[in-house]
């Protein structure tokens, strides 16, 4: 496959991407399997916008991440699923196994009167069954909608609702850390305001109670004895694969919609290329993103990326803080993990812990560390190389949107050169650019704007699901002619790109502009911060000034010594104009279940509007939100 292994076949792959991006896709493409060949490879319209890629290509998209594998790799490992309990055996996934089990699954979906283009709602916890599930959709042409498993029944059944989905999979319960969630009691609340439903496939999994009604069927009464051969259905490039939901400025949130040949060909383009694995049939490299896969990281570098690619990965039930903080040390040792890809979020709540919980392991497995969901601050990403990384493994910071599908800025792993808290290069393909307020590029190195894609990529979002008008105000009106991706960057002395954070988060303080992730960044470096958060607040003198909540150590008991450093330590890297206003020392911040931390909660509780935050049940921890507003200065 097409795995760039120097820098000179980057620059010489890159190059190529840009003068002649329908040629250098279309190379890449012919490396699948498909039923019929595309008649065109792409049209696009931004000002729609409009955009096909591999137009009238036929293919099903689990032929390429599962058939074409068992010539060679039937009896490899597709996946080692590590459950929440230290103690609890794991479960070897094979290639064949997972042929086999879609198979199943995707027939009992069809004996439902699942069909081609029907919604179905996977509402499952991190267990192999939910990708069987995802799967499954893929092979009969049924779009999946994965929506995580730690959303509120309100919450769930708006994603039902806005999709109209036809049938749900969930699981009786989850297990996640010392809790047992009931699973299937969401599932039936929300589906009191969801009559459409036809059948709920319910896996028992923690044998948890629930309650049953005419339309419940358990996955172990028919899916077990269900055919293991199940022809796939005939796709076409642009046929929707999946819908993802993600959070919007509105509060609604926008179901971005993926379609199959494009995505399918991105997201193992990207994962071959900034991961940098062994691709051979015998490889014992072993890749694990501990993401969810209710998030497009899951989706992308969990259910379709590896498996495209035919290598082996790591699915994980659990938390990286149970039974103790040293669970994600165990499991790399555990299976001799080569490849780690996780969170800045869980990387600093890791080192805040200690080195105790670190240094019981070898780690000498690694090859190449990840990171993913937010830029990774400088201090965050050194203990990271340093402690989990021995300093041998190169990080790649990895850039790249639910809107996306796949990773566009980042490091090549071995390949190309990293810079501590930069995302780096784009990937072929990928043509950004930085423009002012007005939408006038920015040209040249050490500037900073908004960035935007100029050119269509194969996994870029089609559509948001039922609502294309929404599409297009949020992503292609701001700035004509150009994807915007709402954020903010930084281009340095050699072309690396550094997201600084999304535009909204850009204060105007006493007329200068000041990025939050800026001034977090210089927080976080002072050696008692764990975590930091910046919103701006309305001011008297200065229009805005800045409301910082910070999270220290449990150990620090002068709140008021640590405020004064951090104004120090602020001032020094940044200026005084940058020192906040107000710092409160919280336990925690509000934050999704994929990392992202709240800013709209934020803001409305340093304004002072306590009474309309909005819910806050989809959060990691909705009670860190009733402790930040008693705390509030």
């Amino acid at each position: 496959m097409s795995q760039l292994k120097t820098l000179e076949a980057y620059q010489k792959a890159y190059q190529k991407s840009i003068e002649n991006p329908e040629e250098f896709w279309d190379e890449i493409a012919h490396q699948f399997l498909w039923k019929e060949k595309w008649t065109k490879t792409l049209e696009w319209n931004f000002a729609e916008p409009n955009i096909k890629w591999f137009i009238n290509g036929k293919f099903n998209i689990t032929e390429n991440a599962i058939d074409r594998h068992l010539l060679t790799s039937a009896n490899k490992t597709a996946f080692i699923w590590e459950s929440n309990f230290v103690d609890k055996p794991n479960r070897i996934i094979t290639y064949q196994n997972l042929h086999d089990e879609v198979c199943k699954v995707a027939n009992t979906l069809k004996s439902f009167g699942v069909k081609k283009g029907d919604r179905v709602c996977i509402y499952m916890p991190m267990i192999p069954e939910t990708i069987f599930a995802m799967l499954a959709c893929a092979r009969i042409g049924a779009v999946h909608s994965v929506v995580f498993a730690g959303f509120s029944a309100s919450a769930l059944a708006g994603r039902i609702q806005d999709s109209d989905c036809k049938v749900v999979l969930t699981t009786d319960g989850a297990y996640r850390g010392v809790k047992d969630i009931p699973i299937k009691a969401v599932v039936d609340e929300a589906l009191q305001t969801c009559p459409f439903v036809e059948k709920v496939l319910i896996y028992k999994h923690t044998n948890t109670a629930i309650t049953l009604t005419n339309r419940d069927v358990i996955w172990q009464n028919v899916v077990t004895n269900a055919s293991q051969l199940c022809t796939p259905e005939l796709m076409n490039s642009e046929d929707v694969l999946f819908i993802l939901y993600t959070s919007g400025s509105t509060g609604k949130p926008k179901g971005v919609v993926h379609t199959c040949g494009g995505y399918m060909i991105y997201t193992c383009y990207s994962f071959q290329n900034v991961f940098q694995m062994n691709l051979d049939t015998d490889s014992k490299d072993l890749f694990w993103c501990t993401a969810d896969v209710g998030w497009i990281t899951g989706h992308s570098y969990i259910a379709y990326g590896p498996l495209l690619a035919g290598v082996s990965s790591v699915i994980f039930e659990g938390v990286p803080s149970f039974p103790d903080a040293g669970r994600f040390w165990n499991v790399i040792d555990k299976y001799k993990v080569t490849h780690f890809y996780t969170a800045p979020t869980a990387i600093r709540a890791l080192e805040a812990c200690g080195l105790e919980f670190v240094t019981p392991y070898k780690l000498n497995s690694l090859k190449v560390l990840g990171s993913v969901g937010e830029p990774i601050n400088e201090e965050a990403w050194h203990w990271y190389h340093k402690n989990i990384g021995k300093e041998n493994c190169p990080i790649v910071d990895t850039w790249w949107q639910t809107e996306t599908g796949g990773i566009l800025i980042s490091a090549l792993a071995g390949v190309t050169p990293t810079k501590p808290s930069f995302a780096t290069l784009p990937l072929p393909g990928i043509q950004p650019l930085l423009v002012d307020e007005k939408g006038d590029e920015i040209l040249g190195n050490n500037v900073e704007g908004n960035l935007c894609i100029k050119f269509p990529w194969p996994s870029i979002i089609r559509t948001t699901y039922g609502d294309h008008a929404r599409c297009k105000q949020a992503y292609f009106e701001t700035y004509p002619g150009l994807y915007f991706t709402g954020d903010g960057c930084r281009r340095d002395e050699n072309g690396f790109y550094r997201i600084t954070g999304r535009v909204d988060d850009v204060m105007n303080i006493s007329g200068h502009r000041i990025g939050t992730a800026e001034v977090e960044s210089a927080i976080n470096s002072h050696t008692d911060v764990v975590e930091s958060a910046v919103v701006g607040y309305p001011h008297d003198i200065k229009g805005q000034g800045i409301y910082a909540y910070v999270i220290a150590p449990s150990t620090t008991k002068n709140h008021d010594n640590l405020r004064k450093e951090i104004l120090a330590e602020v001032t020094k890297i940044i200026g005084a104009i940058a020192k906040p206003d107000k710092i409160q020392i919280v336990s925690g911040l509000p934050k999704t279940r994929s990392g992202k931390i709240m800013r709209r909660i934020l803001r409305k509780i340093a304004e002072g509007e306590i009474t309309n935050l909005g819910d806050t049940s989809t959060l990691l921890d909705p009670a860190v939100v009733e402790e930040i507003v008693k705390g509030r200065i």
